[in-house]
Order: structure tokens, then C-alpha cells, then sequence
């Protein structure tokens, strides 16, 4: 059968998509991607047949939606900019709705998967009056508040096609970790989360463990990191406290990042990180609280130490922030803001002292590992395909 998977959202959520659309394709279905521009390629890069269904990016409709907030993830559930950004989705569900239509008048989808915040998906099962899946990517997405702002935008064109309210899924997927699901969420049928990102060539350090019993922490942290932009969060003295601590730091950064500190790092690797393999070498990771980032290291129960403060030009981010409270609160990892809870000492000091307590403490480490046994029960993937069949 014929499997249209249109995504919404930014890189990770193409690369969550990726598993399943593999599996299907790999069970003999015909699958196809719809992706939306700036992120054509990060989907071509997954190996798919890949179909652009709207050239604008998410923030020109959130920006439409949200003038001069743009797109934002807000703290609470009703609060009215999280119902303007299901707004904003909405009208991008709507004006890529058209081109999908036309595919399927050459290519026809029997069942159509939507990425969580991807309406045209609904719009287009709805048109066509094909089952419709829906896929919760991955942990924070704050779905029963930015589903109400959506239902306002898109009740004219719902009830135009005989809908009442949004489309229900005839499946709900959902790859958060059930420990850490939101309550108000509705029931869903669990998948297990399978890390995928772009790869490159492996080194042998990058898969093995360090000598003599050395414990590594792995440092990734996004472009916008104060981490890297700002001097006086001294990367250095990080790394010189991690190495008091016995511990190898490894760097995720550009190659900018290598010429700016240089020997600076010591013995610490900088460069291009493959999380998903490393993740399983390392005992804990300093990390921004991107979702990729955070759910692949739950996989392979590693502690994590989320700071998930952008620099002054850029809006807070909310959605790492509900992640960080999320493994926070269950004892797998901390949420630290350095500057705000201690504003007299160095960031690069502060985070070591967050490192000291989380590589000491087994207690983290317990309960990250609870979650990645959990994860590991879950259905695979393929083992989903027939649940997408048997919908046909």
C-alpha cells in the first residue's frame, strides 16, 4: 500500500519520523515524505522519496499568527500564545494542504502519518477520507494546548468536509517514555524511540570506552549555546574541572569552536559527536535540552545535566524547558541555569559542580536506566507496520 508521512517541525522531527517510514518501506509498502522547505534536504538525506508541500518556513505563518513573537513555545497549557502557535501550524496545515491534494491526484495515499503539529496531514486525510495517523515525536510537545488554538484556525475548512471539531486519529503514536508522559494527554499506542541524525565516517574512540575506567562526559550543546558564544562561560575551565573530576569531555562544535579555543581544551575531543553511538560510552551529558539530544541519551540511560538557557537575542525556549522539568523531576538528570541561580561564579564552574554531584550521586544514573528499560520494551517501529495496515 502507499504511505504519505508529512512532516512538520524542524530537523529532529525528520529524523524522529525516520524509523517508522523506514520500517514501512521496509515491509514493502510504497512510502513517500513530505517535507517543507528550509528542510528538503534533511529529508532527502534519509534515503526517502521526498515531495516539497509548501515552500515557506514555519515562521513565516508563526510570525502571520504571532506578530513579533514569531515561533515560541510558552510555559503553560491555555496560556494565548501557546493557542497561537496551534493557530500558526494551523494556517500552514492550510496553505500546504493544496499541493498535497495534487500529489495524490497522481500518487494516492492509502494511509496518511502527520508528525504531531503537522495539520496538513489531518487536512488531507479529511479531503481524501483515508485513515490518518498521528505521531507524537517525541518528549514536551504540548499537544492539548496548542490543539485548541488549531481547532479555532481550521473549524471553517473542518466543517466544510463534514468534520466536527479536529479529525481524530484513527491511530495515536506516541514515542515519549511512558514515566514521563503528560497525564492530560490523550491515550496512545507507545512506540519505542530509535535514534537517527546524519552520519559520517566512525573513529574507534567514538564507540569504545575510555581507558582505564575513565568516565566521559559529553558536552552538545546547539548553535544558539551560551556555552560556546559567550567567553565568560570559559568552555576551558569546564573542561580543566571535568579532568580534576577524572573525566573526558567530549565536545560536540563546529570546527569554528576548535580554532577559537585550541589548545585551551587539552585532551578533550571537538568536533562532530554521532550521539547515537556514543551515547552508550558516556556516564553523563551536558546538554541544551533538545529532544533528539535528551530521548536518545534516556535510550542509552545516561544521566543529563540540561541547560536550556538561549542567549539575549534569541526568545526563551519552552519546549526544552518542559523537557528539562521533565527529567528533572523524575530523578534522571538536573536543570541548571547557571548565570541566574549563581551569579557570582563562572558558568564553566558551576556546570563542573552540577557534573561533580550527577557523576557521584548513583542515584541519577538509576533512574535514567528505569527509563531506558522501559524504552526498550516498547514496540519497535516495525513492529507498528501492521497496526498501519491493519487500519486499511
Amino acid at each position: 500500500m502507499k504511505i504519505l508521512f508529512v512532516t512538520t517541525g524542524s530537523q529532529a522531527t525528520y529524523f524522529a519520523a525516520a524509523p517508522l517510514a523506514t520500517a514501512a518501506r521496509n515491509a514493502g509498502h510504497h512510502v513517500m515524505l513530505a517535507a517543507h522547505e528550509p528542510w528538503v534536504e534533511t529529508a532527502e538525506a534519509i534515503g526517502l522519496p521526498t515531495f516539497c508541500f509548501t515552500v515557506d518556513p514555519i515562521r513565516h505563518f508563526m510570525r502571520i499568527t504571532n506578530p513579533g513573537k514569531g515561533l515560541r513555545f510558552p510555559r503553560e497549557l491555555g496560556d494565548e500564545e501557546m493557542l497561537g502557535q496551534g493557530r500558526g501550524f494551523a494556517k500552514m496545515g492550510l496553505a500546504g494542504v493544496e499541493s498535497l491534494l495534487e500529489l495524490s491526484r497522481d500518487w494516492r495515499p492509502d494511509v496518511v502519518v502527520g508528525s504531531s503539529q503537522s495539520y496538513a496531514a489531518m487536512l488531507l486525510a479529511a479531503h481524501l477520507k483515508v485513515p490518518y495517523v498521528r505521531h507524537i515525536e517525541y518528549l514536551g510537545i504540548p499537544l492539548t494546548g496548542i490543539d485548541p488554538g488549531a481547532e479555532d484556525e481550521l473549524r471553517p475548512e473542518m466543517e466544510r468536509l463534514g468534520v466536527d471539531g479536529l479529525l481524530k486519529p484513527d491511530l495515536l503514536l506516541d514515542s515519549t517514555p511512558p514515566s514521563l508522559r503528560p497525564v492530560h494527554d490523550p491515550a496512545a499506542q507507545p512506540m519505542r524511540w530509535i535514534p537517527s541524525n546524519p552520519q559520517r565516517r566512525l573513529e574507534r574512540w567514538m564507540y569504545t570506552r575510555p581507558e582505564g575506567g575513565r568516565k566521559r562526559v559529553v558536552i552538545t550543546s546547539g548553535f544558539r549555546s551560551l556555552m560556546f558564544r559567550d567567553p565568560g562561560w570559559s568552555m576551558p575551565l569546564l573542561v580543566r574541572e571535568l579532568d580534576k573530576l577524572g573525566a573526558e569531555a567530549l565536545i560536540a562544535a563546529n570546527p569554528g569552536a576548535v580554532e577559537r579555543f585550541g589548545a585551551e581544551l587539552g585532551d578533550a575531543r571537538v568536533g562532530w559527536i554521532p550521539i547515537d553511538v556514543t551515547a552508550a560510552t558516556c556516564d553523563l551529558a551536558v546538554h541544551h535540552g533538545g529532544a533528539t539530544t535528551a530521548t536518545t541519551l534516556m535510550a542509552n540511560g545516561v544521566p543529563q545535566l540540561v541547560i536550556p538557557e538561549n542567549p539575549p537575542e534569541f526568545p526563551p525556549n519552552y519546549h526544552r524547558e518542559a523537557i528539562a522539568k521533565a527529567i528533572t523531576d523524575f530523578g534522571a538528570g538536573k536543570t541548571l541555569w547557571p548565570q541566574a541561580q549563581e551569579p557570582d561564579r563562572a558558568p564553566g564552574e558551576v556546570i563542573a559542580a552540577a557534573c561533580r554531584e550527577l557523576l557521584e550521586n548513583p542515584g541519577y544514573t538509576e533512574r535514567t536506566q528505569f527509563i531506558a528499560k522501559e524504552i526498550s520494551t516498547l514496540p519497535t517501529p516495525a513492529e507498528i507496520v501492521p497496526r498501519l495496515e491493519a487500519l486499511v
